[in-house]
């Protein structure tokens, strides 16, 4: 109902008023758009739930070097007697996990693809982005179930007490697998929607698909710090994000960025589903956008 009615909207923008005047290359911008102008405009509009429901994406990833670091932190980081892992340093399996993805997607997964949805790209823009959604909602499982790990281990080694966290006699190793599901789906997220919004911008306005882009980048970890601030005032007096990560219930935290994950995947289905790519609808509905300016006339 909501995109019929802006439909309407925007389809009086391209239509010529008997009163504004005859000679249609003397009339004013402000009074009447061309025909390319209009569909561009739709097809951005169409784009925007896209754009929404990947913000949350990278708000999980946000996680991936503000608290996980932190939990890096109170683990045991040692190789051998001598060398110890900076906590910061973890970062480095998002770049091992996106070197592994992409050559098993390119040799394995895009051949497969191909063979059952007939499609030569293997996957299409949308369903990469959704592949890359749904690992990031096994990434903040997979960080809730580390979490409560590490609790217990804190809890048995009686190291809950103090105003820091205490290292605690557990591998950091165990939120390398947190890393690498953020990390192989940013591999899916990040080209998908690249590839998407490169492909599906209209051509006047191509350098609008690169921001489009990095704003679902720059409000994920807007969206990331307003949750935290959220989760601080309503826990209250027992904070799930204390200073003391040993004293904290970070693993809530972790799920209910994974239920939030879950439910805007949920969004996204039906966003997808309800997309059309756009040269599928120009062909269906028999427009060809050009250079040159096309006016409707009513």
């Amino acid at each position: 109902m909501f995109w019929l009615t802006t439909k309407r909207f925007l389809d009086k923008a391209a239509i010529k008023e008997p009163e504004k005047g005859a000679d249609i290359t003397l009339m004013n911008k402000w009074y009447i758009s061309t025909l390319t102008d209009v569909e561009e405009v739709k097809m951005v509009i169409r784009m925007l739930p896209i754009w929404a429901t990947n913000i949350m994406f990278w708000t999980v990833y946000a996680q991936m070097t503000t608290f996980s670091v932190s939990q890096a932190t109170t683990m045991d980081r040692c190789i051998g007697k001598s060398f110890q892992i900076p906590a910061a340093s973890l970062t480095v399996f998002f770049v091992g996990s996106i070197l592994l993805t992409v050559p098993i997607y390119d040799r394995i997964i895009v051949p497969i693809a191909r063979k059952l949805l007939k499609n030569p790209q293997g996957l299409t823009p949308l369903q990469r982005i959704g592949v890359g959604l749904v690992m990031s909602i096994l990434a903040m499982v997979a960080a809730a179930l580390a979490e409560l790990k590490r609790q217990r281990v804190a809890t048995s080694h009686h190291l809950v007490n103090g105003t820091t966290a205490i290292e605690i006699p557990l591998s950091v190793f165990w939120l390398i697998p947190q890393f690498f599901l953020v990390g192989s789906g940013e591999a899916f997220t990040y080209i998908g929607q690249l590839d998407f919004f490169l492909r599906e911008c209209p051509k006047g306005m191509k350098t609008m698909s690169t921001g489009l882009f990095l704003s679902t980048l720059s409000l994920g970890f807007f969206l990331s710090s307003f949750l935290v601030t959220i989760v601080h005032k309503i826990t209250g007096n027992k904070p799930w994000l204390a200073d003391n990560l040993n004293q904290g219930k970070l693993y809530n935290f972790y799920w209910l960025l994974a239920i939030l994950s879950a439910l805007n995947f949920g969004v996204y289905l039906v966003c997808a589903k309800w997309y059309v790519y756009k040269d599928k609808r120009l062909a269906e509905e028999g427009i060809e956008l050009e250079e040159s300016e096309m006016v409707c006339h009513a």
